[in-house]
């Protein structure tokens, strides 16, 4: 499995894998991305660990539509993440020196 931290707000867009832009019709199915129950508070920004499989290679991320009155500032904008490995998400974790949150949104 990979992961990656998204700013709370922010929503995954496309997918890469391998070959290219994942195609749910080769694939028959969506990937697999799954939001854990960590999150970290950094610079007063909450990150959302996520866990994608193997098979991914880049996410594409961008901020949820109508969110808040700041949504109108990132119009268009796209970031495209990299995946992480366990034990990177281990170390950046043990060096943070913000506040770990572990349960769901709220």
């Amino acid at each position: 499995m990979k992961y990656f931290f998204l700013s709370e707000g922010w929503v995954v867009g496309r997918v890469w894998e391998f070959g290219g832009l994942w195609n749910e019709n080769a694939w028959r199915r969506l990937p697999e991305i799954k939001q854990m129950n960590l999150s970290i508070l950094e610079q007063g920004e909450k990150l959302w660990l996520y866990q994608v499989e193997d098979l991914v290679v880049m996410v594409e991320v961008k901020p949820m539509p109508n969110t808040s009155p700041e949504s109108a500032k990132t119009i268009g904008q796209v970031v495209l993440k990299r995946l992480i490995t366990a034990e990177q998400v281990i170390e950046r974790l043990a060096m943070t020196h913000s506040e770990i949150m572990v349960g769901g949104k709220g």
